[in-house]
């Protein structure tokens, strides 16, 4: 297979984002939390996505070694030419036993880059999560009028976000390390895909980056903008950055990305001169109108409904919601957890309460309608909370599968996790897997949802409040035996869902089942012996 190191012209697919692969990602800031934490969030969305969360070893390597660099299949779809699917997502060497299948053609790479000598352990899924050192990601796929996908050709750039974030946690152990290496990268070798965002944290910063393909094939647009300490933030599928500016010291942009927009005929400025850059790329909406800007309004709303922002606004553009926010009360686990299992519950924006909700009020609307989307969503693989502080032993990265709402978050280490969560099938059912036993939970629970819902959410949180405890119990452990802890815990953790699923079904074997409210069918009661025609 022929190797492509560098890009020479862009292959350009007029698409729009695949809705399976809308996610979202929240920032928390030191500053904004209640204990001090910084928090990444991310949830990755998709029903063919590969499942697995893999633990990726550190790794010693010789001089003058290479890095592969491998397709992604989450960018939009499989890459038969380059044997990379949905589901595994790599078969490789060099990324530890759970990317090594036997019976599934080697995936071949895009091209590579010089190897450094030592890379960090990091947990991966179909984007990087969290390294060793602290170091945490986040992603979502954002929408452009210029330009759509770009699928990974012969000249086409080298690398999309996936493989970018990767390189970042081998390679970085800070936040703005992390943007300043993957912007080189992105310069020298190009991208390909769609418009993505990587939100990147430490336990000191967060920041947002933000990248393009570039029509030419050649290097790409990317700028990147640091999260006020105290401030909360959050990307929904669309870009957020706005101004650029060259004397702020908390963005970070290629020098000539200026006048390379301006030389293609994008470049769009705000009254004082300087680039908007949302504008200049035309990041607009998703399949609805408000498909990401009610979602950042919703998170807004929750954590600072003080500033009564709007909920409805005069285009994608708008200036009504700012990049980040000072939240009213310093921002809690429990509550960013709830954020994102957020449905709009309470406003006029809720599905349960409409027609959508069916009899047992379902809260989600099917993407089939092409509606906003609500926070939490049954097209969600996993989710995750990454957390990083001074008074951990070692950063947790908290994980959900399925729709949080129907789920629980399991903290979970920077360490070996094959039993649970790695190689897992999508293809095939495996009750081994912790995916398989979520999924049973969340099923059957947004079935029956007015009836399930209640058991689910509360067996969650109480497992959520052991966690949290046993953790506050084991800040003196090593890192050695602090994540040992975390391992045991998630394996009690999965024991209990599974007794949840138990119970279901035994709440379901009764006839005591009531419609939600509003929602009761017409009862066609028979008035004499006679047959009644239907």
């Amino acid at each position: 297979m022929k190797k492509y190191i560098v890009s020479v012209i862009a292959l350009i697919t007029a698409c729009a984002i695949n809705s399976s692969q809308a996610c979202t990602s929240m920032i928390i800031t030191k500053g904004a939390s209640a204990d001090g934490s910084l928090y990444i969030t991310h949830s990755n969305d998709g029903y063919t996505g590969d499942t697995s969360v893999v633990y990726v070893p550190a790794a010693d390597h010789k001089k003058g070694e290479m890095r592969q660099v491998y397709p992604s299949a989450c960018a939009r779809e499989a890459y038969p030419d380059y044997n990379c699917d949905y589901t595994p997502r790599l078969n490789v060497k060099g990324r530890g036993p759970d990317y090594s299948f036997s019976g599934v053609p080697i995936t071949e790479s895009l091209g590579e880059i010089p190897q450094v000598e030592h890379t960090y352990a990091y947990l991966d899924s179909n984007y990087g999560i969290i390294n060793e050192k602290g170091l945490m990601l986040g992603e979502c796929t954002d929408n452009s009028e210029y330009m759509g996908y770009v699928r990974p050709d012969a000249g086409t750039g080298l690398f999309y976000s996936s493989e970018l974030g990767r390189v970042a946690l081998e390679r970085c152990t800070t936040a703005r390390e992390a943007v300043i290496l993957m912007g080189e990268l992105i310069d020298e070798y190009g991208l390909w895909g769609t418009a993505e965002t990587l939100i990147v944290g430490d336990k000191e910063e967060g920041w947002v980056l933000e990248m393009m393909p570039n029509p030419s094939g050649k290097g790409g647009f990317w700028a990147a903008q640091k999260v006020p300490d105290g401030e909360f933030f959050i990307a929904a599928n669309q870009f957020r950055i706005r101004e650029l500016d060259k004397n702020n010291p908390d963005q970070i942009f290629n020098d000539h990305l200026i006048e390379d927009l301006k030389a293609i005929g994008w470049a769009a400025f705000d009254k004082d001169g300087r680039l908007d850059w949302l504008r200049s790329i035309k990041s607009i909406e998703h399949l609805h109108p408000y498909y990401c800007l009610r979602r950042v309004w919703r998170a807004m709303d929750l954590v600072a409904p003080s500033k009564h922002y709007p909920a409805w606004v005069e285009g994608y553009d708008t200036k009504a919601y700012p990049f980040s926010v000072k939240p009213d009360k310093p921002i809690t686990l429990n509550q960013i957890m709830e954020i994102h299992r957020d449905s709009y519950a309470g406003t006029e924006f809720e599905f349960a309460t409409k027609a959508t909700g069916g009899l047992y009020g379902f809260p989600y609307c099917h993407a089939a309608y092409d509606k906003e989307r609500v926070l939490s969503t049954p097209a969600i693989s996993y989710i995750w909370i990454n957390q990083n502080n001074d008074r951990l032993p070692a950063p947790v990265s908290w994980l959900a599968y399925t729709s949080p709402a129907e789920s629980l978050y399991v903290p979970l280490p920077v360490a070996p996790i094959t039993e649970l969560y790695s190689r897992v099938n999508r293809k095939q059912y495996d009750d081994s897997k912790f995916y398989w036993n979520v999924s049973n939970v969340g099923n059957l629970t947004r079935a029956y949802y007015s009836i399930l819902a209640p058991e689910v959410k509360n067996t969650a949180h109480r497992i959520e409040k052991e966690s949290q405890d046993l953790i506050e119990s084991s800040l003196n452990l090593s890192v050695e035996d602090f994540n040992n802890m975390l391992l045991e815990n998630a394996k009690a953790n999965r024991e209990d869902w599974i007794k949840l699923y138990h119970r279901l079904l035994a709440i379901l074997d009764t006839d005591s089942f009531k419609y939600v409210k509003g929602h009761i069918p017409r009862n066609y009661a028979p008035t004499s012996y006679e047959k009644v025609e239907n």
